[in-house]
């Protein structure tokens, strides 16, 4: 059976997903298209090369319409054979898109491929691909008090493990820490490719990161998802979600090269890591983002692994209480956890995030000398996929 490796990983910096953020100026086609052209360049190789291009995006209208993956493709110069597709699971759009690529591979389907994601958030902003829209009768009948959104459904869940503002701030505040304390030692350099946005000098670095993030100053902070009407129905909740604790709107894209072992032996490319084990699951979606939980269990279970047996975690911070409730229930080792900071620091292009944390997990694997890592993703709807990789 063929082996899928890694061979590299590519991002852009994050800008806030705001008017007048680091990267609003620049359409998302063009912001996938400078990270799909930087893998080219980068390992050597010609776009008629490319069997496919997977590429997640959550709000799938205006500016990331028309399938973004094949505007994409075709704004860097790709060769007009080369075919593309755009995925949506959520936040895990961009992980799906590399489990979709890296099975293909295996199945013989894929020699190279490219798995990547964008979302520019503060040109289309989360919620837009679902405005106008209205709830199914069936959907209605299973769920006759309605679902909620994310941020209360993270709400829910700090309530259920019982975590405090503070430890919730907390957690924060470290993600800050950490992210910081990576940029500053060069970590994300390998990765991340500058960006032209309008200004005189490239975007190079992660606006989002705020490297004097502190429990005090989060303290200040109003619960960002209260209103009367959940409130009423929510009567025992104490609103503890903020914008601190919670990962920022964000712009971004990301890419991977994924390659048969075959091929890159053939190319003369080195392989990073390989892909060894994969897990999707379905959840309650009224809490929805507790899906990593039983994904981690599945994969293990599949794996043959241990939890202790993983050297990195990397568990998207879509809130704190995510990954916190993750870890709580996998008794997992906090120090392996999101070293180098998550996306409460590091920012959340929904899209975007799956093959950003991929090209997180095989840095530092490679910084530390790790052998396996896992990747978990929390999913609107209440889903979650998992990804197992093994440095080589």
């Amino acid at each position: 059976m063929p082996q899928a490796v890694i061979v590299d990983v590519v991002r852009t910096p994050s800008g806030r997903g705001k008017p007048g953020g680091a990267l609003s100026a620049v359409h998302p086609v063009d912001l996938a298209a400078g990270v799909l052209t930087a893998l080219l360049e980068r390992n050597g190789l010609e776009s008629r090369q490319i069997d496919d291009v997977l590429m997640g995006c959550v709000s799938q209208v205006g500016d990331q319409s028309l399938n973004v993956a094949r505007q994409s493709v075709l704004a860097a110069g790709f060769d007009e054979t080369v075919p593309a597709v755009t995925i949506d699971r959520q936040c895990g759009s961009s992980q799906q898109a590399a489990h979709f690529a890296a099975q293909g591979v295996i199945a013989g389907a894929y020699d190279i491929v490219i798995a990547a994601g964008v979302e520019s958030m503060s040109r289309v902003p989360l919620g837009s691909s679902a405005h106008g829209g209205t709830v199914s009768d069936g959907v209605a009948r299973r769920y006759p008090d309605g679902l909620v959104n994310q941020g209360v459904s993270a709400e829910l869940i700090a309530q259920r493990w019982g975590f405090s503002r503070e430890e919730l701030d907390a957690y924060s505040a470290e993600s800050h820490r950490r992210a910081a304390d990576a940029w500053s030692h060069g970590r994300f350099d390998s990765q991340v490719v500058p960006v032209l946005a309008g200004g005189p000098e490239a975007v190079a670095f992660d606006e989002t990161v705020r490297a004097g993030t502190s429990v005090e100053s989060l303290a200040g902070l109003a619960p960002a998802f209260r209103t009367d009407a959940l409130a009423a129905r929510f009567p025992d909740l104490d609103w503890r979600i903020t914008a601190g604790n919670s990962s920022p709107l964000t712009d971004a894209a990301s890419a991977a090269l994924i390659v048969s072992e075959e091929k890159a032996a053939a190319l003369g490319l080195t392989p990073r890591a390989r892909f060894h084990s994969f897990a999707v699951v379905g959840d309650d979606p009224m809490l929805m983002l507790t899906g990593p939980i039983p994904a981690t269990r599945r994969i293990l279970e599949r794996s043959g692994l241990g939890i202790d047996d993983i050297d990195l975690y990397e568990v998207n911070e879509a809130f704190a209480s995510v990954p916190l409730a993750w870890q709580r229930e996998l008794d997992a080792d906090p120090a392996k956890l999101n070293p180098w900071g998550g996306a409460i620091a590091l920012g959340h292009a929904v899209g975007a995030s799956g093959t950003r944390l991929l090209g997180t997990l095989v840095s530092a694997l490679e910084a530390t000398g790790g052998r396996y890592g896992l990747q978990t993703m929390c999913e609107g709807g209440g889903m979650a996929n998992a990804t197992i990789l093994e440095r080589l």
